[in-house]
């Protein structure tokens, strides 16, 4: 049995990033998602999810939605990556979205991904344009964490990837951190 994978699925580039990370820091196999074949997957004791969120969803969990009941006993985590800043409160509420029925106890992590409009698809760039006016209308002192961040990033390119955020998740692997964390 091989030691791990690492299964990614990014749009703009921050999950791949983020999963090449993990892929340096455990010497997993790295694989984009939509490459995966779940007899290669079977092979390996852990699996990791690295995918970004759009909408709520975290992109790529169809996958293992679908093989749940042949990955039972894998040792799974998801790595989701967002456009907002790290929020208790957010993370969970993404969790009890995405990982119901057999997902429910998958720990999940959390990483910090891109914003760039130029780069966006016609319907994210909609989707951003909408969010904008509507909570451009709030007082900012109601905003929640992604609302300030949206305000903060719009007509910008930001970059909030950094290697600390795969540190939990490295710790929960059993692996030891990069020595800049020491």
């Amino acid at each position: 049995m091989k030691e791990g994978i690492i299964l990614y699925k990014s749009k703009y580039g921050a999950a791949k990033k983020y999963a090449g990370w993990l892929q340096e820091n455990t010497h997993f196999e790295c694989m984009e998602i939509s490459k995966a074949d779940i007899s290669e997957v079977m092979q390996y004791e852990t699996v990791i999810l690295c995918g970004g969120i759009y909408a709520s969803e975290i992109a790529g969990l169809s996958f293992l939605k679908k093989n749940m009941g042949r990955l039972r006993n894998k040792k799974t985590a998801i790595l989701c990556v967002g456009a907002s800043p790290y929020d208790e409160k957010a993370i969970a509420e993404i969790k009890a979205h995405n990982l119901t029925g057999d997902l429910k106890n998958i720990p999940i992590f959390y990483g910090r991904g891109t914003w760039d409009e130029k780069r966006m698809r016609f319907m994210d760039r909609a989707l951003s344009r909408m969010l904008h006016r509507l909570i451009a209308k709030k007082d900012p002192a109601t905003y929640e964490p992604w609302m300030e961040a949206l305000m903060c990033a719009y007509g910008k390119s930001c970059d909030w990837t950094d290697k600390k955020y795969i540190y939990p998740l490295l710790n929960h692997l059993g692996k030891r951190l990069p020595l800049e964390t020491e």
